[in-house]
């Protein structure tokens, strides 16, 4: 039976204890040693086509580097020439822009923000002024469709920071930054307009939503924030705009929302939906027909065929096997291949996707990463 959290009063002197080693104890975020169990999320931004990815890219937490590598036809990874690339302290999130320009990662304990173009080959080359200031411990970052701006989820300042995105990669602070969130945001996802922004609360058990500004400036939508299960570890967004996805970890489900014109969210009838042991994180293929979920404890992912009404209908054979504590689970931009980072194994399984979202390992995997594998992102194939 899983020990859930008790939030202290102020957001600098407690980590919930899931977040935790086990067996850890309570402590300043400012003393928390390499590595800290905490949730990390990524951010998949699906193309206006189907482009097949072309590298994929992991944070290491506990080795303080990015692994690096190449997407062949298979889904096969191959190491990139120079991998690993060095992050800051615990980098725990990854993300990269829709045109495979610039890739960001946020450091937990350094509270700062890793910024990286992407060769041609893929390796990653700190861009000038790198690393940028963040909140207090940063665990989320995700880039818009139009690539203007990056949004990080500060855990420890239960706010966003949010920047423009220069020509160069650089990140300048938006006017107004950051922006109030709930009680532990960890989790930040965008919809394929760029209209709105979501963002998952661990302590206070919601869903935060806004409107994205000319500037990209955020301001609350109606209604926001919105009721979601214990724990809410990460939000994804369908690739079409009309739904949204919350994994609860306490509840061991999936809450689902329909997103109404003005970027409001109403629970979809049947919500939430059964997942594995200790779910982390969620996400949704580019065609907008399956979602999949990694279950940190019971080492598997969990697969759903999406409804015309966005409901979630187990996929046979689902849940599929992972390695262990698979923590992030992404999808190629093609929509062929789906990736887990398994957090104590530190390896990724990969595994090519069936016309009916059936999950099936590809030949080597898993591959190897760093220590403490937290979060994966993938490029579309440059053009």
């Amino acid at each position: 039976m899983k020990t859930l959290f008790q939030p202290q009063q102020t957001s600098t002197s407690f980590i919930p204890a899931r977040f935790r080693l086990r067996g850890q104890t309570t402590r300043s975020i400012s003393s928390i040693p390499a590595p800290a169990t905490i949730i990390a999320a990524l951010l998949f931004l699906s193309p206006a086509g189907p482009l097949r990815a072309h590298f994929a890219y992991v944070a290491n937490a506990d080795s303080g580097n990015v692994s690096a590598y190449s997407i062949d036809s298979n889904g096969i990874l191959t190491p990139v020439p120079g991998m690993p690339f060095s992050a800051g302290v615990e980098p725990f999130a990854v993300a990269v822009d829709h045109m495979a320009k610039f890739a960001y990662v946020v450091n937990f304990v350094g509270n700062d923000v890793s910024a990286y173009s992407i060769g041609p080959q893929g390796a990653l080359m700190p861009v000038p002024g790198s690393p940028f200031a963040a909140g207090i411990a940063p665990v989320s970052v995700a880039v818009d469709p139009t690539a203007k701006f990056a949004y990080v989820a500060n855990f420890g300042a239960n706010n966003i920071s949010a920047y423009s995105i220069d020509a160069n990669g650089a990140l300048t602070p938006i006017a107004g930054s950051p922006f109030a969130a709930g009680l532990a945001p960890v989790s930040v996802a965008i919809d394929p307009t760029a209209k709105f922004a979501y963002i998952a609360n661990k302590v206070s058990n919601n869903v935060s939503g806004y409107r994205i500004g000319p500037q990209g400036t955020l301001t609350p939508v109606p209604g926001s924030p919105f009721a979601a299960g214990i724990g809410p570890l990460s939000v994804a967004v369908d690739p079409m705009g009309k739904f949204a996805y919350v994994v609860n970890e306490g509840g061991e489900g999936v809450s689902a929302y329909s997103i109404g014109s003005d970027g409001a969210l109403t629970p979809i009838p049947g919500s939430p939906f059964a997942a594995g042991s200790d779910p982390v994180k969620v996400t949704v293929d580019p065609t907008a027909k399956f979602a999949y979920v990694s279950n940190e404890v019971s080492n598997n992912v969990s697969a759903y065929s999406i409804g015309p009404d966005g409901a979630l209908t187990p996929i046979p054979g689902s849940p599929f096997p992972a390695e262990n504590g698979p923590f992030s689970v992404a999808v190629d931009p093609a929509g062929e291949f789906a990736y887990a980072t398994n957090k104590t194994g530190n390896n990724v399984s990969a595994y090519s996707i069936g016309s009916d979202g059936v999950l099936t390992p590809v030949p080597g995997s898993p591959f190897a990463s760093g220590i403490e594998p937290f979060s994966l992102a993938i490029t579309p194939a440059p053009k």
